[in-house]
């Protein structure tokens, strides 16, 4: 095989390793290009491509992930992951972890850990390295690579989210949630609600929000009431989809173009969280994105009685 179809052949495993270290699609992205330049700078051919791949790319995400976080503590708002509606690495002996892995609820608590004990987990845990390769990935022994492995396994379980749910039953209260929102029933929508439910959004100030935090069932269902109206009267389009693996949807405007993600966590039959992202950094991967100031101003107009 050539280099780039060795290189191809690995893509998709290579990009999702840097996104669950990173959080980020487009950043991302970056450090699987960057791979592949140092790849094809390589006079040698390593003995595992493989292993020499995946030592790169852990390596270039976790300087990333380094300087990135000084950004995320600065940044306007709560920080979300960037939504992945596919991800391209599928292994169906390692399906659970890639699927539990990917949510936003267990991104969020990957943010928790230092670079390092993030990419020891995901590779660890995520993707069943062996510790030998790990130490080479992050260049650190084995017997450390083991510390960190345990130390960040301890931080997951104590902040593990609740959200373990049958998918099934996820995807139909979330297709009860989203037909209620198309058909603008508010009512149907509450129901739905856990007492303690919170709604986090994440606009990095760069596009109309609600609080940043909604928490409780009234509280939430107060903003579901004036939302849900500007949406359906401006003619929006709710699209249910699989958000990091959750049951979840794309908002947008009248002419298709994107304006949120939403990903939906279930708990005993009800809604625990929704995380909307509507910042348009995060979303220009999903499409073209729409002017959400724009799309605002005319589902109020749209919503105004007239005389």
């Amino acid at each position: 095989m050539t280099k780039t179809e060795e290189f191809q052949e690995l893509r998709p495993m290579l990009f999702s390793i840097a996104y669950r270290i990173l959080g980020s699609v487009s950043e991302a992205e970056d450090a699987v290009q960057e791979t592949w330049l140092r790849y094809q700078a390589t006079s040698t051919r390593p003995g595992s491509v493989k292993a020499f791949l995946s030592t790169v790319v852990t390596r270039i995400s976790i300087d990333v992930l380094r300087s990135a976080r000084v950004r995320r503590e600065e940044y306007a708002g709560p920080w979300l992951p960037e939504p992945l509606l596919t991800d391209p690495y599928e292994d169906p002996a390692r399906s659970a972890e890639l699927a539990d892995s990917l949510s936003m609820a267990a991104l969020l608590l990957l943010e928790r850990l230092t670079p390092l004990e993030r990419a020891v987990f995901v590779l660890r845990e995520v993707f069943a390295f062996g510790f030998p390769e790990i130490a080479s990935a992050v260049g650190r022994s084995e017997a450390a690579c083991h510390q960190l492995a345990v130390r960040a396994r301890r931080h997951m379980d104590a902040g593990r989210a609740r959200f373990e749910a049958d998918r099934k039953e996820r995807d139909a209260l979330a297709e009860r949630f989203f037909d209620a929102f198309r058909e603008g029933d508010v009512d149907a929508l509450t129901e739905l609600l856990a007492a303690d439910v919170s709604m986090i959004g994440d606009s990095g100030g760069k596009a109309p929000r609600f609080q940043p935090v909604i928490l409780g069932a009234e509280h939430v269902a107060r903003v579901l009431a004036v939302f849900v109206p500007l949406v359906i009267r401006g003619a929006g389009v709710v699209e249910p989809r699989r958000v990091n693996g959750q049951p979840g949807a794309i908002f947008r405007d009248r002419d298709g173009h994107v304006l949120s993600t939403w990903a939906l966590d279930v708990l005993d039959g009800r809604l625990q969280t929704i995380h909307t992202v509507n910042n348009p950094d995060k979303l220009g991967h999903i499409g073209p994105m729409a002017d959400a100031w724009v799309a605002l101003r005319e589902a109020r107009q749209a919503h105004r009685p007239t005389a």
